[in-house]
């Protein structure tokens, strides 16, 4: 009986840490939302023929949503606030366990970020709520900061445990349930700020991208061709931060060379429609839903003109999915 005693407290004091886990755990369902965009791929019923890849530029620029209702494109962004490149690489592998897309297309913004752009709350809104295994514990060694721990992601209670004394609704509201944030990694934003001023366009010492970048995205690449994935990369259109032409300049010799295509939405911005007046959230790092959508319209053409793609809208299984999707995506843009 003692030993019986003895194991049933065990087993209550596991149940109480797993509790405060998750209790101190961010939500991520009503405040910083972003958190909850790695999570909501796990619950999708279907594979998509283009996954995205790449930070917010994907996010907030491009909306599935309108590539299925303009050519009956399936596809998925997997994109997170300044998803870093060995971030990206470990998603695609990740996401290669669930589904194997025909295409990942991939936004060459990311190139840009440095060794110290590294940082904790971006790490934690990409991986708090990956689901473990050996690509996550890749992933954190890969991106974590000097400050931070493993132990820490794999126990949340060591890095929330001064929430418990801040808890809010959203905490007790979504312990067990859930909510929709996203559409197919889309997060919807209404707002309007206007673009007051255009980038100072700066002399900097160097214009390659750094090392470790490089080597992620060729890891990229290979992942690719080792899966007949065709590759293709973007850069969305925004006005901040500026792309210098130097940058561009280095993804067109890569891509050359790895024999990808390259499109810059940067230099057709006039063709898309963008108004930056009225189609950016922010003064012109991201589009809003008026500005994602007139771009997503756009992108869907050309990759219907351009590449294999069926029109999943003549499809029953999957025609039944979306359409579900999209009566939800038509109340939230429309309200």
């Amino acid at each position: 009986m003692k030993y019986v005693r003895v194991i049933g407290i065990i087993f209550v004091f596991f149940l109480l840490f797993l509790f405060l886990n998750r209790l101190v755990s961010p939500k991520y369902r009503t405040s910083l939302v972003e958190g909850s965009m790695t999570s909501a791929f796990y619950k999708e019923k279907m594979n998509h023929e283009i996954i995205f890849l790449g930070d917010c530029e994907v996010y907030a620029n491009i909306s599935p949503m309108v590539l299925y209702e303009e050519e009956g494109i399936t596809s998925y962004v997997r994109g997170n606030s300044q998803q870093l490149l060995p971030q990206s690489y470990y998603v695609l592998k990740e996401t290669l366990h669930y589904e194997i897309p025909k295409y990942v297309i991939f936004n060459v913004n990311a190139l840009r970020y440095t060794e110290e752009e590294k940082s904790e709350s971006y790490n934690r809104l990409m991986m708090d709520e990956m689901k473990w295994s050996k690509e996550k514990l890749a992933m954190i060694k890969a991106s974590m900061t000097e400050e931070e721990t493993i132990f820490s992601y794999i126990f949340p209670i060591l890095r929330y445990h001064d929430r418990i004394t801040n808890l809010t609704t959203e905490d007790f509201e979504y312990f067990f349930q859930d909510k929709q944030t996203t559409y197919n990694g889309f997060l919807i934003n209404k707002n309007i700020k206007s673009v007051t001023t255009l980038p100072t366009k700066k002399i900097l010492g160097s214009y390659d991208f750094p090392k470790e970048n490089m080597e992620y995205l060729e890891k990229i690449v290979q992942l690719c061709e080792e899966n007949k994935i065709t590759l293709i990369f973007i850069k969305a259109p925004s006005l901040y931060p500026y792309w210098y032409e130097e940058y561009d300049s280095n993804v067109q010799e890569f891509a050359k060379e790895n024999h990808i295509d390259y499109y810059n939405f940067t230099e057709e911005i006039s063709e898309i429609g963008l108004d930056f007046s009225t189609d950016t959230y922010d003064g012109g790092l991201h589009l809003n839903l008026n500005g994602a959508t007139k771009f997503s319209r756009y992108l869907a053409k050309l990759l219907k003109e351009n590449y294999s793609l069926k029109d999943y809208r003549l499809d029953k299984e999957v025609s039944n999915i979306y359409n579900k999707k999209q009566e939800e995506y038509k109340k939230e843009t429309e309200s």
